[in-house]
C-alpha cells in the first residue's frame, strides 16, 4: 500500500488519520467537500460523496491502495433523520462501488456503537457483559440504523467476488482528544454521583461508559487499512477502562445482562479482543494517566 484516500478528511478523526498516515510516509488524498480544513494531505479532491460521479471521479484521480471512509454526518441530533440516514448510507455504497470499479483492494468504515443501539435510543439493549461483535444490533434511529445498514452494505461487497477484497467496519463509541480527555475527564470528578449530578449519567450508561482516545482510533485505523483479511469485519474500538471512576462490576450491575468476565477494575464494558486478534490493536491510553 502506497496510497490512502480518506473521505471526510476535514473532520476530527479524518484529519487525525491523514496526519497519522503522512507520519508513516503514505501519499494521501482527501475528499471531502467545502473549503479545506487540514494541511497533512498530498492531495485535496473537492467531492460531494452523494454524487456517485464526483465519487468515482475523485477515487480514479487519486488512484489510492486503499479508501477510509469518515466523510458523513457525526451525530443525529443536527440534520434531519432522513439526510442522516442518508450521509451513512448511500456515501457507503457510492465508496464501496467506485473501489469495485476501479480495483481498490481495502475499505475502512467508520461506524459506530451506535449500530448496536446504544446512545441515541430511549434504552440501550444489552444481552451480555463484556459486549463484543457477535452482540445483537437494535438501533432504531436514524444515526444508529443508517450505521448498521451502512455495515451490511460492507457485508455485502465483502462477499463479492473482486474488490474490495478487504472491507473493515470501525465501531467507535465517543472519541476525544487528548486535551479533552484532561479538561472533562482527569481534571473531573468522574464518581457516579458526579456524574448524575452533571446529567451525564444517562448518556454515559446507554453509551456503556466507552470511549477512545483519538490518537487510538487513527490507529485502528491505520491498521484496518493495512490488513488481509477477506472479507468485512465489524471491529469496536474502545478504551481498555471507562469513563467512570466506579468499578466496572459495579457498572455491570445497571443492566439487565448476563455477565461473563470477571470484573476487577475499571475494565471497558466492551470487548476489542477481535481486533487484537485480526489487527494486532490494542488500546494504549487513558484519560486516568493525564
Amino acid at each position: 500500500m502506497d496510497t490512502v484516500a480518506v473521505t471526510g478528511g476535514n473532520g476530527e478523526i479524518g484529519s487525525a488519520l491523514l496526519a497519522a498516515l503522512a507520519d508513516r510516509g503514505y501519499r494521501t488524498a482527501n475528499l471531502s467537500r467545502g473549503e479545506r480544513r487540514e494541511d497533512a494531505a498530498d492531495r485535496y479532491l473537492r467531492t460531494d460523496l452523494l454524487d456517485p460521479g464526483e465519487v468515482y471521479g475523485s477515487l480514479a484521480s487519486a488512484d489510492p491502495d486503499a479508501v477510509a471512509h469518515f466523510g458523513t454526518i457525526p451525530r443525529p441530533d443536527e440534520s434531519p433523520g432522513h439526510v442522516t440516514f442518508r450521509s451513512n448510507v448511500q456515501t457507503t455504497y457510492h465508496v464501496l462501488a467506485a473501489a469495485e470499479a476501479l480495483g481498490i483492494e481495502t475499505v475502512v468504515l467508520a461506524s459506530s456503537l451506535s449500530a448496536l443501539g446504544a446512545g441515541f435510543e430511549p434504552e440501550v439493549d444489552v444481552r451480555y457483559l463484556p459486549v463484543d461483535e457477535a452482540h445483537p444490533l437494535t438501533a432504531s434511529n436514524p444515526y444508529g440504523l443508517g450505521k448498521r445498514v451502512a455495515e451490511v452494505v460492507g457485508d455485502g461487497f465483502g462477499r463479492r467476488a473482486g474488490a474490495p477484497t478487504t472491507v473493515a467496519s470501525l465501531r467507535f463509541p465517543l472519541v476525544a482528544t487528548g486535551a479533552k480527555l484532561r479538561d472533562e475527564f482527569a481534571a473531573a470528578d468522574r464518581s457516579l454521583d458526579a456524574v448524575r449530578e452533571a446529567g451525564f449519567f444517562e448518556t454515559a450508561r446507554k453509551t456503556l461508559f466507552a470511549y477512545v482516545h483519538l490518537d487510538d482510533a487513527t490507529d485502528l485505523a491505520v491498521r484496518a487499512l493495512e490488513a488481509d483479511f477477506a472479507g468485512h469485519e465489524a471491529f469496536f474500538g474502545a478504551a481498555a477502562d471507562t469513563t467512570v471512576d466506579a468499578p466496572s462490576a459495579e457498572l455491570a450491575e445497571l443492566y439487565d445482562a448476563e455477565v461473563r468476565a470477571a470484573f476487577e477494575g475499571h475494565e471497558s464494558l466492551l470487548d476489542t479482543g477481535k481486533a487484537r486478534r485480526l489487527l494486532g490493536w490494542s488500546p494504549e491510553r487513558s484519560w486516568r494517566s493525564l
